[in-house]
Parts: C-alpha cells; structure tokens; sequence
C-alpha cells in the first residue's frame, strides 16, 4: 500500500519559489534595459550647416540667420529683433565672442567665456520622452539635463523645434545641411579690436551691450547646460 504523501517540503522544493522570483526580477530587468536600449537617439548635428530660426519668448519675437561651421570652430547668429536692431553675434571655440552692429552706432563688445561652441553630439545622454506633433510635424522628443526640449522630424530626421526652460521657442524654418559662409564674413569690425576683453561666466542669452541683447544659440546653450549641471551635482 503507497504511503500517503506528507506537507513536508523537499529542499529543492523549497528553493522553487526563490528560483521563479530570481527568474522574474531577471527578466524585469533585462527587459527594462533593453526597451531603454531601443529608444529612438538625436541625430548629431551636421559639421556645417545653415539655418533659419524664428525666435518667440512671450510674444517677442526675433529671426536668428544661424551658420555653424565645428571644423573651423566657429558659430555665428546674426539676430533680428522685430522692428529692431540687427545684432550679429559670433562665437569662436576658444571661447571669444564677438557682439557687434554694423551701422553707424559702430557698438561692440568682446567677451571670453569659458566653453567653446557645441559640439555636433551635444544631445548625448539627452532623455527620450516620446513623439509629439509640434509645428505640423510627427517629431520624436528629447530632454537634455532639464533645459532644452528637442524636437526632431521623425522621418527626415531634421530639428523642428527647440524648447528651452525659460520659455524660449525657437521653430526651425530652413535647415541646410553642409552650407558654408565665407571667409570674409566671419571677420568682426575693427573698432572690436579696440575695445577691452571681457572675461564672463554669464550666458550671452542673458547678456546685454548698450540696447543690445545677444540670443546666440550654441554658446548660450552649451553655458546653460554646464551651470544647470553643477548645480545637480
């Protein structure tokens, strides 16, 4: 005759409900890092290109004529204010900014900052939040170090839209990858060269010159991302 069987666990069994646990958490976690892993990534910005931004901070609004060139190290925004004033703002790696007018006010200032131009992979590490319509566009949306929110065309992969944490909108009209200004026109005026070199920590966004307000993307951006990042830590 069988015996009947007993409530007594084995050790093995024992050990079942900790092994489909350990199984469990595992495939959690992989699962998690591989959906992490699958997340759309910015396209890094062309070495050179042109473009043209329209610029809104609570209905002020200015167009910005944008020339990036990294492999000659160098960034220039020449900015116009609604009714106002051009404002050409130029921006080397070294970190000297040149902002000046060429009308007959002949006003400049000369600034050291600490950082150079962004680099094309600046969005690296930026935190994918999904797909947003924005301007007419299906864009895939970023975040970088909480504050600039990217949008990017989800089929040409262009930049659409640039949300910055002060309120700022700049929406990308024209964007032409590999355009290329000459020479002669990234060279500042002369009476810059007469003036006094600042040294600032201060983002040129922020930064006045007489009734001049320099909105330079790249060196601004690049100043911001690194203050807003100390301050993390």
């Amino acid at each position: 005759m069988n015996k009947p069987m007993t409530g007594r666990m084995t050790p093995a069994t024992k050990h079942t409900p900790i092994f489909f646990v350990f199984v469990f958490l595992t495939l959690s976690v992989c699962f998690s890092v591989s959906t992490k892993s699958t997340d759309p990534t910015p396209t890094p910005w062309p070495l050179q290109f042109h473009s043209i931004l329209l610029m809104n901070y609570s209905g002020a609004l200015e167009v910005i004529d944008l020339w990036y060139d990294w492999p000659n190290g160098r960034n220039f925004n020449i900015v116009q204010k609604q009714l106002g004033e051009l404002l050409y703002d130029l921006e080397w790696n070294n970190g000297t900014s040149f902002f000046y007018t060429l009308d007959d006010s002949k006003k400049c200032r000369t600034v050291h900052v600490e950082v150079g131009i962004l680099r094309p992979n600046w969005l690296d590490g930026a935190d994918y939040l999904g797909q947003e319509q924005v301007d007419g566009f299906l864009c895939n949306v970023w975040e970088k170090v909480d504050f600039i929110w990217y949008y990017e065309d989800v089929v040409t992969k262009r930049p659409v839209h640039w949300r910055f944490y002060t309120g700022r909108n700049a929406h990308v009209m024209t964007f032409e990858v590999g355009a290329v200004l000459e020479d002669a026109k990234w060279q500042a005026p002369v009476y810059c060269f007469q003036n006094k070199t600042e040294t600032d920590t201060t983002p040129p966004m922020a930064e006045t010159i007489g009734s001049m307000r320099s909105d330079g993307i790249p060196r601004a951006s690049m100043m911001m991302m690194k203050k807003k990042k100390k301050l993390s830590m």
